[in-house]
């Protein structure tokens, strides 16, 4: 009986095995040719060099290595950024029992553009499987072995830069290319001359052996190194001296202005593997440039352009036998700005050595006429390279000359005080004409506030109204004037006028604050953010937007800074102050210049109505602290609506303290409303309207 058992179970078992292996050779022999190409070409998105070898048919292997097969896929795919190719399967012609011919189409992306077209592919069987009859016009119809697809790039222009007049802020154009003949190398002195160049030009030996070494150079030829400012006579006639240096033009782009402009308008470089792979399908490759910061990088997708690229077939000799895809190059749009390159050079100069930042505006368009951040940099230097060690300088300068401060925010100091007032007036807390009566250098509202005490410079034997309190800037008129207003009314108030949130100008801003986590930590940060002090900072474009509201009847303008023409104005916030209020702070501020005892009495223009406020802001580690340093502001505007001249500044320069405070900074601004009103006499009012 077992034995019977015994005998049943082999036979099972033997049924069982059989038809595995019957369910397997069904399973081979029932592989479609069409499957088989599906799955190869499947590899090509992968990049599975190897496994698409696999499938070839020997006679394939024969002809051509996997080594060669690797190589020339690779290359071919490579160089003309196939991605996501499929297949469309239009016919299967069975020869015979073991062939087999597909008729496909084949989509993929390109570097110029989608590419379709039909082919053929041949699979033979072999025990059961198929296989691939592979020839290089798999890749291509029309692409014999010998062929290579060869892509060329038309480049196109990048969109230039102007200001409000057509000067070219950045454009295309000439510079200074140098390079080395190597066959012109004096052999005695090579390693010398080689290091002599590479400390010229700021660049490593090892850049300079490796491009001279290159595998197809040849000693006749130029190799560039690095380009240079045209303009730079005294370095390219050290270069020259060395022998075998080459200087040859070339164009690049050009930052016309350097310093003057660095921050604004930013910089392009070459484009990194990062951002190669971040902007796919843009039409950027390995050699484009990008915008690496400031309006370049803002604009970037309307200054670029579209490269032109051909991709085509050339034979043995080189000669080209069909183009397979090519698209047309497009330049890059220019765009113009509202900014005034002379005015922006007049506060560059005024500033330079200053840790600055500076705000020109018409504060009736809110066109931005000028914005300056020093110290600055060489935009140039970051187009052409530069040296680790000369980037290492300028990342650690203390100064730092990278850090944008237009796009910062600050302690403002007395030049808040008329914020303050026109929010009082506005929500009546109280009135111009309320006299909030005389209290000495110091006051505090009561002996709940402890050793906190608020102080002032100023005192003086007029009322302590608001008109007086701006002339004197009179710390405790506000720091009152605060305490009246409230807390609650206050933080209202500010957000209504933009605080905690971006000005949309295409730069990122950072917001203006109010107070840390938007709560007044007590009634003394209460009466110090009166004055400009506790925890209040204020972006200066912020600053002149809110100073635009006294010329405008309380409404503060959108500022702008790509040029529109016969653009209406545009509000940032109707009725941030009211009409009243505005005009009473426009009139009170002009008296801050025009008063003798005015703080701002040094800026007084002759056949100018100009109105402004200085202010000295604190910075402090604590009431103790006597090591800290100030900031000096000076904001300033032409207070008369009826004069075809309408200009606003804001300047913001630290580090002021035993500098003179903010009359450090009031002739700098000064100056410029002084070239202002002379360039007025001379040009017609729509350069600078």
């Amino acid at each position: 009986m077992k034995k019977k058992i015994f005998i049943g179970i082999i036979v099972a078992l033997i049924i069982i095995v059989t038809g595995i292996c019957g369910f397997l050779y069904l399973k081979n022999n029932s592989e479609k040719p069409e499957d088989v190409l599906t799955k190869y070409m499947s590899y090509i998105n992968e990049e599975n060099y190897s496994e698409m070898y696999n499938l070839l048919t020997d006679d394939s292997k024969q002809s051509i290595t996997q080594e060669d097969f690797i190589k020339r896929n690779k290359n071919i795919y490579n160089g003309i950024e196939s991605a996501n190719l499929t297949i469309e399967l239009n016919e299967v012609e069975k020869i015979d029992s073991n062939s087999a011919n597909i008729t496909y189409t084949t989509s993929m992306d390109t570097v110029a553009g989608s590419l379709n077209f039909k082919n053929i592919a041949t699979l033979t069987k072999k025990d059961g499987k198929y296989y691939i009859n592979w020839s290089s016009n798999l890749i291509y119809p029309n692409l014999n072995n010998q062929d290579k697809i060869k892509v060329n790039v038309h480049q196109a222009r990048r969109g230039n830069i102007y200001d409000r007049n057509n000067n070219e802020i950045a454009s295309e154009g000439v510079v200074s290319s140098v390079g080395v003949v190597r066959g012109k190398l004096n052999s005695d002195t090579k390693e010398s001359d080689i290091k002599s160049i590479a400390d010229l030009l700021e660049i490593s030996e090892d850049t300079i052996n490796k491009a001279l070494n290159a595998s197809y150079v040849k000693d006749d030829m130029f190799i560039p190194l690095k380009n240079v400012s045209k303009d730079n006579i005294e370095l390219k006639q050290k270069l020259l001296q060395v022998k075998g240096v080459k200087i040859t033009d070339a164009q690049s782009r050009v930052y016309s202005y350097g310093e003057a402009l660095a921050h604004l308008i930013g910089y392009v470089q070459n484009i990194t593997a990062e951002e190669l792979k971040e902007n796919a399908g843009k039409g950027y490759t390995q050699n484009s440039k990008i915008g690496k910061s400031g309006l370049e990088k803002i604009y970037e997708d309307r200054l670029k352009g579209t490269n032109g690229v051909e991709v085509y077939i050339v034979d043995n000799n080189n000669n080209k036998k069909e183009t397979i895809a090519q698209t047309i190059e497009k330049d890059g749009e220019d765009i113009k700005l509202t900014i005034d390159i002379n005015i922006q050079k007049d506060a560059y100069e005024q500033f330079k050595q200053d840790k600055s930042a500076s705000v020109v505006m018409n504060p009736k368009t809110g066109e931005i006429l000028a914005l300056v951040s020093t110290p600055a940099y060489n935009a140039n230097d970051f187009l052409f390279g530069m040296s680790n060690q000369k980037w290492e300088t300028i990342q650690n300068d203390e100064n730092k000359p990278l850090y944008n401060r237009f796009l910062g925010k600050f302690v403002p100091g007395s030049s808040f005080k008329p914020v303050i007032g026109a929010i009082g007036l506005t929500t009546n807390k109280f009135s111009a004409d309320e006299d909030l009566g005389p209290s000495g250098n110091s006051w505090q509202k009561d002996s709940s506030w402890g050793d906190h005490y608020v102080t002032t410079l100023a005192t003086y034997s007029r009322p302590a109204i608001l008109k007086n309190a701006l002339i004197y800037s009179d710390n405790i008129y506000f720091a009152k004037a605060a305490l009246k207003i409230g807390g609650d009314t206050l933080k209202s108030q500010f957000e209504k006028l933009g605080f905690n949130k971006q000005i949309d100008l295409g730069l990122q801003t950072t917001p203006s604050q109010y107070a840390n986590n938007n709560t007044f930590s007590s009634e003394g940060a209460i009466a110090d953010t009166g004055y400009g002090q506790s925890e209040v900072l204020v972006n200066p474009i912020h600053m002149a937007s809110i100073y635009s509201a006294f010329v405008n009847d309380g409404n503060m303008i959108m500022p702008y800074i790509e040029y529109k023409e016969n653009k209406n104005p545009e509000y940032l916030v109707k009725d941030a102050f009211s009409k009243d209020s505005a005009n009473e702070i426009k009139q009170d501020l002009q008296q801050v210049v025009d008063d003798p005892a005015g703080t701002a009495n040094s800026a007084k223009i002759s056949g100018i109505k100009l109105a402004g406020k200085t202010g000295t802001a604190e910075i402090k580690k604590s009431k103790e602290d006597i090591e800290g340093t100030e900031i000096g502001w000076f904001n300033a505007f032409i207070a008369d609506e009826n004069s075809s001249e309408q200009l606003l500044m804001i300047s913001m320069v630290e580090d002021v303290k035993n500098r003179g405070g903010s009359h450090y900074v009031i002739p700098k601004v000064k100056s410029i409303f002084e070239k202002y009103s002379m360039a007025r006499a001379f040009i017609s009012p729509q350069n600078f309207s």
